[in-house]
């Protein structure tokens, strides 16, 4: 039997205008060549010249997926592949954010899905990169006007993955924007069918800026993960990222206000390539 591999690193990247932005997604770049991750799915790409830094710059990805927008990217939603890449198709969410209030930005970025598809070591994969819309005031109340936005979002989620063959391995990644611990996160997994290789974890994926309150540093960005029916995966996952480093071009802090979480996946096929139970 010989043992097969696949990982996806998940990051929102913290890409749109600003100072250190060019040194802190050339030093992501950087990192990736380093951690040579299968898949990179990336949020918060804010401007077409993010995107093409990034591009330029995370050379053993010569696959890209992403849907072109005026100023950036639908949905700022960038997808890295060391494999080729089919079909890739942008879903933009029915639900978005309110047109006032800070949520206007949301409704700016077209908040949704990146849809793509690769197959690695003769199993087919589906990757879908997302990022939902923000709840600013970190109330996941049932009444929350976010919280039932996010709601209706992770509905609209849970359907495409549903709708995903069942002979491919289904990983959904990105920033969404609500917390481990909360009843909208239980309702998915429950809804989707995935499930999360880090269970339990309470440590923070995100880092807020000084002044912000501390409440807001809860682990909101995730890697989930559906498996077919009588296929074997074992899998790992841990963070990435999440001490500062030196910038390419000089200086150093950290890569983004978020860590990436990274998975990888072991399965078994024999020598002429069928993957075993």
């Amino acid at each position: 039997m010989m043992n097969k591999t696949f990982s996806l690193l998940t990051f929102n990247c913290f890409g749109g205008i600003n100072w250190t932005t060019p040194r802190r997604l050339r030093s992501l770049a950087r990192e990736l060549q380093v951690l040579t991750p299968t898949i990179v799915c990336l949020q918060e790409v804010q401007s077409n010249l993010a995107l093409r830094l990034l591009r330029r710059t995370a050379t053993t990805y010569p696959g890209h997926a992403y849907l072109p927008g005026l100023s950036a990217p639908l949905g700022s939603l960038l997808t890295l592949a060391r494999d080729p890449l089919h079909s890739p198709h942008f879903v933009r969410y029915t639900t978005q954010g309110a047109w006032f209030g800070p949520t206007v930005m949301d409704q700016l970025t077209q908040k949704g899905m990146l849809i793509s598809r690769c197959e690695h070591d003769s199993l087919p994969f589906v990757v879908i990169n997302t990022h939902l819309v923000a709840n600013y005031m970190a109330n996941w109340q049932p009444e929350s006007r976010a919280a039932r936005d996010q709601q209706r979002q992770l509905q609209q989620l849970a359907i495409t993955v549903q709708e995903q063959a069942s002979e491919a391995i289904v990983l959904v990644a990105g920033d969404f924007n609500l917390p481990r611990s909360s009843w909208l996160y239980d309702e998915f997994l429950r809804l989707s069918g995935l499930h999360d290789p880090l269970t339990g974890d309470a440590r923070p994926t995100y880092r807020p800026f000084p002044g912000v309150p501390t409440r807001f540093a809860l682990p909101i960005d995730f890697v989930f993960i559906r498996t077919p029916p009588g296929l074997s995966v074992q899998t790992e996952a841990d963070f990435c990222f999440t001490d500062q480093s030196g910038y390419v071009g000089g200086g150093h802090g950290y890569l983004s206000d978020h860590v990436g979480v990274r998975v990888t996946l072991r399965w078994q096929s024999d020598p002429q390539g069928e993957n075993t139970p």
